[in-house]
C-alpha cells in the first residue's frame, strides 16, 4: 500500500509539472501567435485550467516532501505528548477540512457534468474536465494527510518531519560551505 500511495503521490508531481509547462508553452503561442497575427483560441482559459490543475494536483506530493509552508511555531515549543496531540489534531483537522473540500468539489464536478455546462471562450471545453482535476488534487491531498495521521497516531512521524531538514539541508548545500541560514 505504502509503495501505491508514494506512487501516485509522485504521479500526480508529474502531472502537476507538466501542466506547469503547458502554461509555458501555452503563453509562448500565444505572444509568438500575436506577433504574426495569429489567434490561439481560449488560451488564457486553457492557462487558467491548467494553473488551477497544477495548484490542486500539486498539493499531496508538496505535503510528502516537506514544500507546504507550515507556520510550527507553536509545535516547536512542545515536545513529547503534547506535541504528538497538537500534530493529531492538525492532522486530523485538515484531513476533515479537505474531505469537505474533496466532497463538495465532486458534486459539484458531478453537476458540471450532468448539465453538460461548458466554458464561456471559444472553445467550448466541458467544465467537469478541469474540475476533475481539482477534486482529485483534494481528495489526493485529503488521503496523504490521513496517511499522516495514521503514521503519527501509530508513533512514527510524519511524511514531512524528515523532508523540512532534507530542504534545509539543499539549501546549505546550494548555499555554499560558510554561509548561515
Amino acid at each position: 500500500m505504502r509503495r501505491l500511495l508514494d506512487g501516485l503521490y509522485r504521479l500526480c508531481g508529474w502531472l502537476a509539472a507538466f501542466f506547469l509547462v503547458a502554461i509555458a508553452v501555452l503563453i509562448l503561442l500565444q505572444v509568438g501567435g500575436r506577433l504574426v497575427g495569429v489567434l490561439i483560441p481560449s488560451s488564457d482559459d486553457l492557462a487558467g485550467f491548467a494553473m488551477a490543475a497544477s495548484s490542486f494536483l500539486g498539493l499531496a506530493y508538496a505535503l510528502r516532501a516537506g514544500g507546504h509552508i507550515r507556520v510550527s511555531l507553536v509545535l516547536q515549543r512542545l515536545s513529547g505528548g503534547p506535541r504528538r496531540w497538537a500534530e493529531l489534531w492538525c492532522l486530523a483537522a485538515g484531513s476533515l477540512l479537505t474531505g469537505y473540500f474533496a466532497w463538495y468539489s465532486g458534486a459539484m464536478t458531478w453537476e458540471f457534468f450532468t448539465f453538460g455546462d461548458v466554458s464561456p471562450g471559444l472553445l467550448p471545453i466541458p467544465l467537469w474536465i478541469p474540475q476533475s482535476t481539482m477534486t482529485l488534487g483534494l481528495a489526493l491531498i485529503c488521503v496523504a494527510l490521513v496517511d499522516d495521521l495514521v503514521a503519527v497516531a501509530k508513533g512514527r512521524p510524519a511524511s514531512y518531519e524528515g523532508a523540512e531538514g532534507d530542504l534545509l539541508e539543499s539549501e546549505k548545500l546550494a548555499a555554499g560551505p560558510d554561509a548561515k541560514l
